[in-house]
């Protein structure tokens, strides 16, 4: 569990919104990591297709004998998919990962601000736009930070994190 040393908070879900290349490997990496890890998208069939990229992936690392099929099936049962945002409200931390547009980004954080529980963590996989801007789209800027994860993520074990001004 990530814990942070002063306020006793633990993070034991993760909420992940997109679910393509960026987005699907976030999830891979959280559920690889033993956290149950919810990913959101627009529709039924782009959810499908993100779990069957991560599945796909993990299905290689096992032919390259890089996992066990253990491990991909853990992988894949701690993961689950919805269309619907308020089926996140219960996740510890929520990472946008959607398309690099501050507009979109923020029309998703407003729409996560709403349903999200309070104490949650928000994170954006941003890689150029300001955290500090996109947090105040938020009732909580102060619960929002950046984590850049390279791509791809499954492979790169390096992330950024990002503190906005008013990250606490």
């Amino acid at each position: 569990m990530i814990s942070s040393d002063n306020s006793g908070f633990e993070i034991r879900t993760v909420g992940v919104v997109g679910c393509g290349l960026m987005g699907s490997g976030i999830a891979q990496v959280c559920a690889q990591a033993g956290y149950p890890t919810t990913v959101h998208e627009i529709d039924k069939s782009a959810v499908k297709h993100g779990l069957a990229r991560i599945d796909k992936f993990l299905a290689g690392g096992v032919k390259r004998e890089k996992l066990s099929r253990e491990t991909q099936e853990r992988t894949m049962a701690a993961l689950s998919g919805t269309t619907e945002l308020e089926d996140l409200s219960e996740c510890d931390l929520v990472i946008e990962a959607v398309v690099e547009d501050l507009k979109v980004k923020r029309e998703v954080l407003i729409a996560l601000d709403d349903c999200v529980r309070r104490d949650a963590i928000f994170a954006s996989n941003t890689s150029s736009l300001c955290i500090t801007e996109m947090a105040s789209a938020t009732t909580r800027p102060n619960r929002f930070l950046g984590l850049h994860f390279f791509s791809p993520v499954p492979v790169m074990s390096m992330v950024e994190v990002v503190k906005g001004l008013t990250t606490s």
